[in-house]
């Protein structure tokens, strides 16, 4: 009997150590997933902004 306590108690402190991590994960992917959504955000700003010259390959660029 007491060994399963053991056991039951391990299982336990598992269990929480791992909630913990979940919950960390959880915050670190949150914080991600803001940053991405503001990264494309700016992009889209800059895309709008953007004059068309995009160089394509080995097109020189219109200064030379």
């Amino acid at each position: 009997m007491q060994h399963l306590e053991e056991q039951i108690a391990h299982l336990n402190r598992t269990v929480e150590e791992l909630s913990d991590v979940v919950a960390r994960q959880q915050e670190e992917i949150s914080h991600l997933t803001r940053r991405i959504e503001m990264l494309m955000q700016r992009e889209a700003a800059r895309e709008q902004e953007a004059t068309g010259g995009i160089i394509i390959g080995d097109e020189r660029p219109p200064h030379y």
